[in-house]
Parts: C-alpha cells; sequence; structure tokens
C-alpha cells in the first residue's frame, strides 16, 4: 500500500473553490499546482506529472473533457478524477469515456475526497454513490440513446448546457446570468452548435433538443 501523499493538480475555473478545496485537502495531499483554464491545466499536468488530476468538468474551452484529450497526447497514462456540481448521466459519461478514472461530486466532504484520490492513484475507479449506475448502464447499453447519441458526443459540456437553455427558451442574456458568462460566449457557443450539428437557427435546436429528450 502506497502510504506517501498523493501528489495532485487542482484544476477549476473558480478561484475560490479552488481555495477552498485546497484548505480541505491540507495534510491530507500534496497540490503541486492549480489551474483555471483548460490550457492551464493541460500545462501544469505536463509539468507536474501528479499522481491525479482533480479535474472540474464544466470549464470555458471544452472543459474537463478537453483537458484529458490534451493531456493524453503526451502522457497517455495520467489518471484524473472528475470533481462536479453536476450529477447528470451525460456529463459522468463524457468525462469518463474522454478517459478519466472516477466522478464524484462537490457535496463530498475533504477526507472522502481525498479517499478518492489515493484510490484513484492506486488504481481504483471512484464515483459518488448514485453516479455509478449512470456508468454501468452507459457500458451495459442502457442509457437512453440521447444521451450516448454520436451528435452529442461532439459538443463540449458547456455546448451542451447552452443547447439545453435555448431549448427550454432561455434568451441569450438569460443564458448569460445563468451559467455566469458574457453575453458574447453565449453566442459563440450557440454558433459552435449550429456548426456542429448543421443546424440552422435556435428553433432547430430546440426541435433537435426535444427530439432527443434532452428537455422536459
Amino acid at each position: 500500500m502506497n502510504t506517501a501523499l498523493p501528489t495532485v493538480v487542482l484544476v477549476d475555473d473558480h478561484e475560490l473553490f479552488r481555495a477552498g478545496v485546497r484548505a480541505e485537502l491540507e495534510g491530507l495531499v500534496d497540490v503541486r499546482a492549480e489551474a483555471g483554464t483548460v490550457e492551464d491545466a493541460a500545462g501544469a499536468t505536463l509539468r507536474e506529472k501528479p499522481d491525479v488530476v482533480l479535474l472540474d468538468v464544466h470549464m470555458p474551452g471544452g472543459g474537463g473533457v478537453e483537458v484529458i484529450r490534451q493531456v493524453a497526447q503526451t502522457l497517455p497514462t495520467q489518471r484524473f478524477l472528475a470533481l462536479s456540481v453536476s450529477d447528470a448521466a451525460e456529463d459522468v459519461i463524457a468525462v469518463i469515456r474522454a478517459g478519466a478514472r472516477g466522478y464524484v461530486t462537490k457535496s463530498i466532504s475533504g477526507e472522502e475526497l481525498a479517499d478518492a484520490v489515493r484510490r484513484v492513484r492506486d488504481g481504483d475507479a471512484v464515483f459518488s454513490p448514485r453516479l455509478a449506475g449512470f456508468v454501468l448502464d452507459a457500458f451495459q447499453g442502457e442509457i437512453p440513446e440521447a444521451e450516448v447519441d454520436p451528435e452529442l458526443d461532439r459538443l463540449t459540456l458547456r455546448e451542451r448546457e447552452v443547447l439545453r437553455l435555448i431549448a427550454r427558451g432561455y434568451q441569450y442574456k438569460e443564458i448569460a446570468l445563468q451559467l455566469s458568462i458574457s453575453h458574447k460566449t453565449v453566442e459563440a457557443h450557440v454558433s459552435a452548435v449550429l456548426r456542429k450539428l448543421q443546424l440552422s437557427n435556435r428553433h432547430e435546436i430546440s426541435r433537435w433538443a426535444v427530439e432527443r429528450r434532452l428537455v422536459d
């Protein structure tokens, strides 16, 4: 059994949250670096080569999935543990497909999180209790097609959030407030969704989402 403190790169686009996690993990893990963007996260991981990257799922620029993809090109054995406020099946499945070894939600305690990091370092797969079923169902083909749709997989997690809000009738300003991003960033995400799904306008986005049961 490896008794050394696991080395960690902490990735989240909210500085205050990173500070809180770091304080919770003080003395339990060795945080070697922090990052708040996809680019910085990939760079810090390649530089530090930590035992585990503690990774936020939703960030500008492609989120945790994009961090994993960038790092995997150089460090294919790097281990990632997703830490997210989201417990949506599609978020869990997307980041696990990308290569994360586990997924826990931000309601986890500091000691539980440190234990999850150690277990991922040692080769285990770790999930918050209700999330494990999503992964099992996905690999057994029981997740509804909408949640493993190859077209949906083209979208980043942030683009999926924007798509759902558009489909629910939110205006760009409302989406910007809801996601704490700028109006221009919302426009950029909508443009990316239209391009990737080969749609023409927000009405087609709504119809696409409803057909795949992505909205209630």
